[in-house]
């Protein structure tokens, strides 16, 4: 059944997203683009939150980013996206296809970066410049690294992390890049303490005590941003996916927000309540400011 879903997807799977890079998409989402960024002339700017939209994502991130950049300006169109899984229903991807970004796709599943290269290096065209795929189970002494292999070091446009395990341990280690924006995935469900889970290593992946006992809280993250030199603006509607900007960025046009503005949704709530059952596990405790 594996070997048959992953033939589907590799080469049945444009079918479903051929609509996500077409002349009327483009005008579309660039016509969006070109809004946001008069508004802003106009002194008119828009929550975070309202700004959202999927094309590629897996929720509303596609629209958000969008706007951050529409106000950023695309001065540096290079994206790294660490868990990307095929790299096509992902948070780069948009930009990549709609917005001719360049960048990185890390993932640890070597079958779907196969099925990623296979697609990418036939749409939307064979002479458009490729990504790269790099297949890697990246651990905070290796990333930088395997980032500088790649070619890509100071100051870039996007980073997503989203490996669902150690994001945090990941984005405390990188030092050789300087995103404008980060996206990364966070364990909402541990609720208001800041804390974080223990690290897992390559040999113990996939094979958690708990399927919660991974990752790092919301406060905990906002706390790795803010050391990092980052602010929270934002996450997608049920939380998970927290969007950091460098702090000297945007700071009128888009407000910093508090963790606690992102776990109110009830999915969120039902999850802190799961969670109380493993509560008492050994976590890395910080200090939330």
């Amino acid at each position: 059944m594996g070997l048959l879903n992953n033939w589907l997807k590799k080469y049945l799977l444009v079918f479903q997203v051929k609509d996500r890079w077409s002349a009327q998409t483009q005008a579309s989402l660039r016509n969006l683009y070109l809004n946001h960024q008069s508004n802003a002339r106009n002194g008119i700017y828009h929550k975070l939150s309202d700004t959202g939209l999927s094309v590629f994502s897996q929720f509303e991130e596609d629209g958000m980013v969008l706007y951050l950049f529409s106000l950023l300006g695309m001065q540096h169109k290079t994206f790294i996206e660490i868990g990307s899984d095929d790299g096509i229903n992902s948070n780069s991807a948009n930009l990549y296809f709609n917005f001719g970004w360049a960048g990185v796709f890390i993932d640890g599943n070597k079958k779907s970066l196969e099925r990623g290269r296979h697609f990418y290096a036939k749409y939307p065209n064979p002479f458009m410049h490729k990504p790269q795929f790099i297949h890697a189970m990246v651990c905070p002494e290796s990333i930088n690294e395997l980032l500088k292999q790649s070619k890509i070091e100071g100051q870039i446009g996007f980073m997503s992390i989203d490996i669902d395990s150690n994001d945090y341990y990941i984005w405390e280690a990188i030092n050789c890049i300087e995103p404008q924006v980060v996206m990364i995935e966070t364990q909402v469900a541990m609720g208001h303490r800041a804390i974080v889970a223990p690290y897992i290593s390559p040999s113990e992946y996939g094979k958690p005590r708990h399927r919660m006992y991974h990752g790092a809280s919301a406060p905990a993250m906002v706390d790795l941003g803010k050391k990092k030199g980052y602010r929270l603006v934002g996450s997608n509607h049920l939380g998970f996916n927290l969007i950091f900007i460098r702090e000297n960025l945007l700071q009128k046009e888009v407000p910093t927000i508090s963790y606690k503005d992102i776990l109110k949704h009830p999915s969120v709530v039902d999850g802190m309540n799961k969670f109380k059952g493993i509560s008492g596990y050994g976590f890395l405790e910080l200090e939330d400011e």
